[in-house]
């Protein structure tokens, strides 16, 4: 086997695996949790409460978060899923219902998980316990992009990528831009 069926028998099984998770709170919850990422509300809302609540800290690592979530937004949902088309794991190995509540774009990579990573790490690399607390929600978002058939793993661990490339850029450029103004 080449590396790239083992990849594509890894993602099959895997994606296989986490749709089955029988557990009533996953069932439960990780619907709750795809509702409350759904167009960044939950993100949104953590940025609110850290601007509001935080201080300077927490206006600091709100901007810094919603900053890196739009960059991971944009490359992943308007550049990179319009340059890698990749259809969404079949729905006969999703064993439940949510498998028809996909969306129709490109599976790879995988949006909410970019949003979801990116304002994590750059919240994290401003107040770590506060982005320590941001890293629950985000991983079960992760979770759920697989659980519901709307992702293969790999997706989401491109999104991941793209999250927190997206967040190491926007914590350096400030100081690429204050470096370029000093030249």
């Amino acid at each position: 086997m080449s590396m790239r069926e083992d990849l594509r028998d890894g993602d099959r099984r895997l994606t296989q695996w986490v749709a089955s998770w029988p557990w009533t709170g996953v069932r439960r919850g990780l619907p709750a949790v795809e509702e409350a990422a759904q167009h960044t509300k939950l993100w949104c809302g953590a940025a609110f409460l850290m601007a509001t609540a935080g201080g300077w800290r927490g206006r600091r690592a709100a901007a810094a978060g919603l900053a890196s979530m739009a960059v991971a937004e944009a490359v992943s949902n308007g550049v990179l899923k319009h340059v890698w088309e990749r259809r969404r794991p079949p729905q006969e190995w999703i064993s439940h219902e949510e498998v028809h509540d996909r969306p129709d774009s490109s599976s790879f990579p995988s949006g909410h998980t970019a949003a979801a990573v990116g304002f994590t790490a750059a919240v994290a690399g401003v107040w770590p316990v506060v982005g320590a607390l941001c890293a629950v929600p985000a991983v079960l978002v992760a979770c759920e992009r697989v659980h519901t058939g709307a992702h293969y793993p790999t997706d989401v661990a491109a999104g991941a990528l793209v999250g927190l490339s997206a967040a190491a850029l926007t914590h350096r450029a400030p100081r690429l831009a204050a470096r370029v103004a000093l030249t």
